[in-house]
């Protein structure tokens, strides 16, 4: 029997550049999932998640603190408005779906959460990801860059290819490699909560054995000098002072001719970004602005 008791909503207004970072402020804080809406009219995100029991007095305080060192850290926050509310239980059961679609890459691949029933095309695979706490389920435009890219360098080149995702979060980058063909596989993230759905996701997609997926810090990375442990394709989906600050470590896990994948740029910072990895060697192959967000694909010069 279905319950019928309320449940409690707590919501935080913000910015697009900020969502992602409120979502992760309210799922390490709340221990529960966090969805983010961007309402393309008035150009604001509603980030919320959801309990069964009413929030205590001192989460305000906590997520208000936590706020305080996002805008610290850089971003926009934006309102950053604090809303708590009680909900009827079957409004937001269905409700909060809507924002959730499927994602085609082409005639490559289709992302989509488990509800969806939409059937792939022929010779499409097909990529199951519901919203958690961990970011990424291809609807972010810097996803869909990296996504595209992905599908893109497969599709030129058919044999198998090495891949890396670096900041692999909820490991869309990492399993959609894997399921077109990539080989090996190998992703990690700073968040221990981010390996740990990065893995869950694996193992409900059927793929966790073609994935090597763990925790690491591209501050620690080593530069590779052999070419067999370097990559055909790396994915690097980070906010520009980090991909600058470590752009040498970055640049050195690709091989020759490969392809480096910038994302999670805002379109304002991307210049900057696009001068730090030119002066190492690489040259802007592709990139896409959407929204306020710009990502690059970068090749070396030959």
């Amino acid at each position: 029997m279905k319950s019928t008791k309320p449940l409690w909503r707590l919501s935080v207004t913000t910015s697009l550049e900020a969502e992602d970072a409120v979502a992760e402020l309210l799922g390490a804080t709340l221990g529960s999932a966090a969805a983010a809406y961007f309402n393309l009219e008035t150009r604001v995100s509603l980030v919320t998640t959801f309990s069964e029991k009413p929030f205590s007095r001192t989460l305000r305080g906590e997520i208000s603190a936590g706020l305080k060192q996002i805008k610290n850290c850089g971003l926009e926050i934006g309102a950053g408005t604090i809303e708590i509310a009680k909900v009827k239980r079957e409004d937001w059961a269905e409700s909060w779906k809507k924002h959730f679609h499927p994602i085609e890459i082409g005639d490559a691949l289709l992302v989509k959460p488990s509800w969806i029933k939409q059937r792939p095309r022929k010779n499409q695979a097909v990529l199951i990801l519901d919203p958690g706490l961990s970011f990424g389920t291809g609807q972010h435009p810097t996803t869909s860059f990296c996504l595209g890219e992905i599908a893109r360098v497969t599709k030129n080149n058919a044999a198998a290819k090495s891949f890396l995702d670096i900041g692999t979060g909820s490991g869309i980058l990492a399993m959609a490699a894997a399921k077109l063909g990539y080989q090996p596989v190998h992703a990690f993230d700073f968040d221990p909560e981010s390996v740990r759905v990065a893995k869950a996701n694996a193992q409900v997609n059927g793929i966790a054995a073609k994935l090597k997926i763990t925790r690491g810090d591209v501050t620690q990375l080593k530069p590779t000098i052999a070419l067999k442990k370097k990559f055909d394709l790396v994915c690097a989906n980070l906010i520009s002072n980090l991909l600058i600050a470590e752009r040498k470590k970055i640049v050195a896990q690709v091989k020759p001719g490969g392809t480096l994948v910038l994302a999670g740029i805002l379109a304002a910072e991307f210049s900057e970004v696009q001068r730090a990895f030119e002066a190492l060697g690489l040259k802007l192959v592709a990139s896409k602005v959407e929204n306020e967000w710009c990502s690059g694909s970068f090749s070396f010069i030959s």
